[in-house]
């Protein structure tokens, strides 16, 4: 299999996260038409932001 799947800016990763969360994340990528991934980068980096803050 090819490392990383050909990706050359991005990392792939697996992970699981709570079946609620998930079906939000999804309706919302649906409804806006921006891909989860996309969203899961949003998400990270305001995280971060939030914990070098305090």
């Amino acid at each position: 299999m090819k490392e990383n799947r050909g990706l050359k800016n991005r990392i792939a990763i697996s992970n699981a996260i709570d079946k609620s969360l998930y079906e939000k994340l999804k309706q919302y990528s649906d409804d806006t038409g921006i891909p989860i991934s996309k969203l899961l980068d949003k998400s990270i980096a305001m995280f971060l932001e939030s914990i070098e803050r305090n």
